[in-house]
């Protein structure tokens, strides 16, 4: 929870500093492109929150990974949080970094599950509909398939879930059947 905080506030910070220097969008990709070779390596982010592994060895793992890759701003940010024995929240840091962008720009990220993949024209109804409900002046749909709905959809926004599943409409039917025989 304190590992969350404070990636939250560091995250504030570079993006305070980022719209001060006019390098937002260029910092927003830093942090995607960090989110995602971490992703893609969890051994980097072990490396990170290993306290065995010296500070001098970790500022030098990221600089190989990312110089000449990132801002100025980002390699800065990188040797701060090293320096400052904070190198195990960059990965919640880089996370942070991109939901505070997203909320300042407005921007949501909608998750749909379904059995098949969906139409163009269904993904833009979707979308419609997200943008009206949230008030967002864009969307970030991403999409996953779950044969195991039979049909329908599952829509996730932020915290909220509107489940128009087959399999969500018959586990239903089930209960009720279950409560009417009891």
């Amino acid at each position: 929870m304190l590992e969350n905080k404070a990636a939250s506030r560091y995250a504030k910070s570079l993006l305070d500093l980022s719209v001060e220097r006019h390098a937002l969008e260029e910092v927003r990709d830093d942090m995607a492109l960090i989110v995602e070779v971490i992703d893609s390596y969890p051994e980097l982010e072990a490396i990170l929150k290993n306290p065995i592994v010296p500070l001098d060895k970790k500022t030098g793992i990221l600089s190989g990974l990312f110089d000449g890759k990132v801002n100025a701003i980002t390699s800065a940010f990188f040797r701060q949080l090293v320096r400052k024995g904070r190198s195990s929240i960059l990965f919640g840091a880089s996370r942070a970094f991109i939901t505070q962008y997203n909320a300042k720009k407005g921007i949501v990220t909608a998750d749909v599950t379904s059995a098949s993949q969906l139409s163009e024209s269904s993904l833009s109804e979707i979308i419609t509909i997200v943008k009206r409900e949230t008030g967002a002046s864009e969307v970030v749909l991403k999409q996953k398939i779950d044969e195991k709905l039979i049909g329908g959809f599952i829509l996730k926004v932020g915290d909220r879930q509107f489940d128009a599943s087959i399999l969500h409409g018959l586990n239903k039917l089930k209960r009720e059947f279950a409560q009417g025989i009891a």
